[in-house]
């Protein structure tokens, strides 16, 4: 950090005597896509020093400004002062996750511990913070604008949670424990791809495959083998076990939290959520889980039904009853009883880009935006595709990659990235985002075309949602701009576009046979509307568990004799989870809370699901496809990102708070 930068600058320029640095130089692309195919894995580290420095020199310069501090000369210029270095992150970070090689395994150990370091060295900086102070302590006479109110609260915020008022000791230990937790969690994620992989290498099944894998498997013994491996990964005392990792990140969790003055990790992370305390969270998940496992019971006693019968045909030995490798095969077979509904009957018409183009529709009802392939982007795999979206004026709201299949290289699950954020630049150019959806979708075979399970179809909505709230963003600040919202806030976007997936309005525009262009029947339209609520039980107890299961961990104050199993196992029992069912993460693949930000946070996804079903609510009252509904949705909460105290934007669109029993209601809980 303390080279000089001319000669840092020339040092990073040139990667060979005849190439220059990708990243240094502007991107002569279609509207500024990084241009994959041009950069090297050694141009990041090079790129991202000389990031790093930039934003010590734009560090610096507001320190060593002589003028009175003001929001421009401190607070925006802040704002502004990582350009080079987000630059370089987005693409490093979205490729770490997407296209991981052993290689670019060690460049992100290396970054992230430069990225930690720069971090620490900036937010331990009294000077700096003086400045910030300065500003924030005068902050009711500058009339700034509310969006300028939010990024200077959230700046200050950044140096006081990070521990700015604590004593040389103990910033000096804060340092080292925000370093130790970057490298740890990086780890715990590189683990779980391992497993990952290992057990698709073991089954020929991807972990994004493995539900309908068990729906499909009428191999009990076969079921059980995969259900036991599935459910230790990070358990099996190998090299890729991540036991120790966890016990290790907690630790320095609990330190930091004490060293910032608060009990427990969860009442740090929460200090500053809608929920804010432990306590909220803790009630609102006890009263979501009474009603969820009461349902789970009657589930279970419906497959119990079916397999007695196979019982008495003598396909099964007397006394067989339900285990957790019988629920997603047995749900299925009650499926089919009570709906006349196959997943596989389904499935043909759902063909990937079929979804993606009924996504689309939607999207384009809703808020009048538009999109367009763009013909030999750039891309960083061949399986990404990249659209323009426009407004209805047919201005540019941004780019959107899509990238839906698995690959040994692309981590589980889906998600969005920002490889660019939206925001205005010193000058008043609007910068537009590049946003990334990512999927572990089925892949095309040599026979059919990707064909969409409809909890595949939901979590392309989904997704999108994530999407949507970092295309339509129109923040002036990076601070606050698209998802850089409350975690407990941020997906009611994505949440609230899964509703119209299933809707007469819109099934029928995207859900065509994939081999005739037959238009979904109106008589399966009927039976995936009435199953909308089927195994909701199973599925919200699961989840409820998951996030009861984040909040235990996260308000535990020591580690000291923690056994990693067996403290997964009381709090499982204490909640009154059944025994058919596990968690929807157990600990040690639960990459959410230890590698992905959602530490005390995996509970955002029911608290969101509050929010939107309670504004949906409005938009059947109002019409789904109502364009003053959706225009408020879009103006009051997409376009806003964090330029506003969540419940404000929601009361903004709502007219009233949200009622706490809309998510029990949708899921036909109560």
């Amino acid at each position: 950090m303390k080279k000089i930068f001319t000669v840092i600058a020339v040092m990073v320029a040139l990667t060979s005597c005849t190439r220059t640095n990708p990243f240094l130089t502007q991107w002569d692309t279609p509207y500024g896509i990084p241009p994959f195919d041009q950069i090297q894995e050694d141009d990041y580290l090079p790129a991202l020093e000389e990031g790093i420095n930039q934003s010590m020199a734009a560090v610096k310069a507001i320190v060593d400004n002589t003028q009175e501090p003001t929001f421009d000369n401190v607070i925006a210029a802040y704002d502004r002062s990582n350009a080079l270095a987000d630059k370089v992150v987005g693409v490093l970070f979205n490729l770490g996750e997407t296209d991981l090689t052993p290689t670019l395994e060690g460049i992100m150990e290396k970054a992230m511990a430069m990225i930690s370091e720069a971090s620490n060295e900036v937010l331990f900086n009294a000077e700096l913070f003086a400045k910030v102070k300065a500003v924030y302590d005068k902050r009711e006479s500058l009339n700034l604008t509310r969006e300028q109110q939010r990024v200077l609260e959230e700046v200050y915020r950044s140096f006081a949670d990070n521990g700015i008022a604590l004593d040389a000791e103990g910033q000096a230990r804060m340092k080292e424990i925000n370093t130790e937790l970057s490298q740890l969690g990086l780890k715990f994620g590189n683990n779980l791809l391992k497993e990952n992989n290992a057990f698709k290498a073991s089954f020929g099944v991807a972990i994004s495959e493995y539900t309908s894998a068990m729906a499909s498997t009428e191999d009990r013994a076969k079921r059980e083998e995969m259900f036991r491996a599935y459910s230790s990964r990070g358990a099996n005392g190998n090299e890729f076990d991540t036991k120790e990792l966890i016990v290790n990140i907690l630790s320095l969790k609990q330190e930091r939290a004490r060293l910032l003055g608060y009990d427990c990790p969860a009442a740090e992370i929460l200090s500053d959520k809608m929920a804010k305390t432990p306590e909220t969270v803790d009630a609102f998940l006890a009263n979501i889980f009474k009603y969820a496992v009461a349902r789970a019971k009657e589930e279970v006693a419906d497959m119990q039904a079916v397999m007695n019968q196979e019982i008495a045909e003598g396909k099964l030995p007397a006394g067989s009853r339900i285990e957790p490798w019988d629920w997603f095969y047995y749900t299925e077979k009650v499926r089919k009883a009570r709906f006349d509904l196959d997943e596989e009957q389904i499935k043909p018409y759902f063909q990937m880009e079929n979804v993606r183009q009924g996504v689309f529709n939607t999207a384009s009802r809703l808020y009048g935006i538009t999109f367009e392939k763009i013909e030999d982007a750039p891309v960083y795999h061949n399986e990404v595709e990249a659209f323009k979206v426009s407004d209805s004026d047919g201005s540019l709201i941004g780019i959107l990659l899509t990238d839906y299949f698995p690959r040994d290289s692309k981590r589980g699950g889906a998600w969005m990235n920002n490889i660019r954020n939206q925001y205005v630049t010193a000058d008043g150019q609007m910068v537009r985002p590049i946003i990334v959806n990512v999927g572990n979708f089925n892949k095309p075979t040599a026979d059919a075309p990707s064909l969409l399970s409809l909890d595949n179809v939901e979590t392309m909505f989904h997704e999108f949602g994530h999407a949507l709230h970092g295309l339509l963003s129109q923040c002036t600040y990076n601070t606050v701009s698209g998802t850089s919202v409350s975690r407990d806030f941020v997906e009611l976007p994505s949440q609230i576009n899964e509703n119209w997936a299933y809707r007469k309005e819109v099934l029928p525009g995207y859900a065509k046979h994939y081999q005739t262009g037959e238009v979904i029947p109106d008589e399966l339209v009927e039976k995936i509307l009435a199953a909308k609520n089927f195994n909701q039980g199973f599925i919200t107890t699961e989840l409820c568990a998951a996030s009861i299961l984040d909040m235990k961990w996260h308000e535990l104050r020591s580690m000291e004799g923690i056994d990693i199993e067996e403290f997964e196992k009381k709090v499982c029992s204490e909640m009154g989870l059944i025994d058919e069912i596990i968690p929807r993460y157990r600990t040690t693949y639960f990459n959410h809370i230890f590698n992905s930000g959602y530490s005390a946070g995996y509970y955002s996804y029911l608290w969101a699901e509050v929010l939107d079903k309670d504004a949906f609510e409005l938009f059947k009252e109002k019409g789904v496809f109502d364009s003053e509904t959706a225009m408020s949705f879009r103006r009051n909460i997409l376009e806003m990102g964090g330029s506003e105290e969540p419940m404000v934007l929601y009361r903004r669109f709502r007219g009233a708070d949200p009622d706490p029993d809309a998510l029990l209601r949708a899921r036909g809980l109560k």
